[in-house]
């Protein structure tokens, strides 16, 4: 059965011949071809030439256009700092700076680099017509974020209504970009909304509900599947985003896969997930790589389940690690002497700390994915600065990715399981959620009293 069919069966909980395979390939691609980020999602020609060589090389039965949650921000005033092994982050939020909501205006479907993804997809649609191709759009409440910056989470308690005002924008923007996507031949539109990890189930309802449940109607209305994509710890949220009634739940290595498979089948929605992204696929080997696949697989079972990695793949990932989940999603003979042998996974090593902690300063440890290319990430790490500036050499921040040997190790070492999170003086004081900075300055200035004391 072709790939599309297959993902068609998953996400709607019908029988298929083998779990499907969606490898969530972003700017991998760009290294596939030997060039940067910037190069690459800058250029049409470029990006079709690298999602066709992800297919060639992974045999995907669905894949990304692009993963960039950035785009539509662009789109609307926000400047971006590129890098080149990783998408663009936002470094200035219109909102905070003087621009009015009712200044801003849904972009043109051309504006930006929206017209340069779009010209991708329908090149790409004509040439792998057997290939599900997702189309990513930010989320409403990430969007909203990059607009307004961190100030949004004073807001909700200060402004609720401004707040909402601002979804009601923002879910204009996910339903334009949706739209372009479906009409440039997306078979699945992939909501990712990883700022949603950082909020309370009553904040989600408040805020975020009405507004997702909206997009994925449209989605539906169009004749398109649509999935509700998640990153960072945001178990408390999963039955919730049931709730907006997506055809799929997409989750990464924070969450259980079994939590979200039994809430996710008890509301007769398809999940997906949650492969680890730099422990295994990245510093893995291929024998890792193809436990880890046998892992979810069996996990998630054969109803409604398809295999992806947690996020956006990074750049170096080695190919050979991906081919071999492909070889184990194809090959039912592999996966029963792989489930007969022992192997496991190869333990992660931790760090030394010896001489890490100070008798005069606070050290603050950030674990992260990568402040640089996940939204939840770099908005913790920059208010963790912003929260240490009054303290001025008496703090010592460091951010430890774990698309890093040393970030693994570090987050293995500090006893870190969900990302990002906050260490203080080796204690974990914040996880997954990002907290207001006057919270994390208090914080600091509790430390520096103990020490005074």
């Amino acid at each position: 059965m072709e790939g599309a069919g297959l993902i068609r069966k998953a996400f709607r909980l019908e029988p298929a011949g083998r779990v499907p395979w969606v490898p969530f390939v972003g700017v991998h691609a760009a290294k596939l071809l030997g060039i940067g980020a910037e190069d690459y999602l800058k250029s049409s020609d470029n990006i079709v030439r690298g999602v066709s060589e992800a297919i060639k090389l992974y045999n995907p039965d669905g894949i990304p256009v692009v993963f960039d949650l950035q785009i539509e921000a662009e789109a609307l005033g926000c400047r971006l700092k590129w890098s080149e092994n990783s998408p663009p982050s936002v470094i200035s939020h219109p909102l905070q700076e003087g621009v009015k909501l009712e200044d801003l205006k849904i972009p043109l479907p051309a504006a930006g680099r929206i017209g340069v993804v779009m010209d991708a997809t329908r090149t790409l649609r004509a040439m792998h017509s057997d290939t599900a191709l997702y189309g990513l759009i930010t989320g409403p409440f990430t969007l909203a974020l990059h607009l307004v910056g961190t100030d949004i989470f004073m807001k909700m308690f200060e402004s609720p209504e401004e707040v909402n005002g601002i979804m009601d924008f923002c879910t204009g923007v996910a339903t334009m970009t949706a739209g372009q996507f479906i009409e440039s031949g997306c078979d699945v539109i992939a909501m990712v909304d990883p700022m949603t990890s950082q909020i309370d189930p009553g904040s989600f309802g408040t805020f975020v509900s009405e507004h997702a449940t909206k997009i994925f109607s449209y989605i539906k209305e169009r004749g398109a599947l649509s999935s509700f994509f998640v990153c960072g710890n945001a178990r408390q949220n999963i039955e919730a985003m049931c709730l907006c009634r997506p055809d799929n739940i997409s989750i990464d290595e924070n969450i259980p896969l079994d939590f979200v498979r039994d809430t996710a089948l008890a509301h007769n929605i398809s999940f997906g997930g949650n492969m680890r992204l730099t422990t295994v696929l990245l510093m893995g080997s291929e024998a890792d790589s193809r436990r880890e696949a046998l892992e979810c697989m069996d996990t998630g079972g054969r109803r409604g389940f398809v295999l992806a990695p947690g996020c956006d793949l990074p750049i170096d990932t080695p190919p050979a690690n991906l081919r071999a989940v492909t070889e184990l999603v194809h090959d039912e003979m592999m996966q029963g002497e792989l489930r007969a042998s022992s192997v496991t996974v190869a333990e992660v090593e931790k760090a030394d700390l010896t001489g890490h902690w100070s008798s005069d300063k606070v050290v603050i440890d950030i674990v992260t994915l990568d402040s640089a290319s996940c939204a939840p990430c770099q908005y913790m790490t920059d208010a963790v600065k912003r929260a240490s500036l009054p303290f001025g050499e008496k703090v010592v921040c460091t951010e430890h990715k774990i698309t890093t040997r040393e970030g693994v190790e570090m987050m293995a070492a500090l006893g870190v399981k969900n990302l990002p999170s906050i260490v203080i003086d080796g204690n974990i004081e914040f996880v997954s959620q990002i907290p207001p900075v006057d919270t994390i300055r208090k914080s600091i200035a509790r430390y520096l009293d103990a020490r005074q004391g």
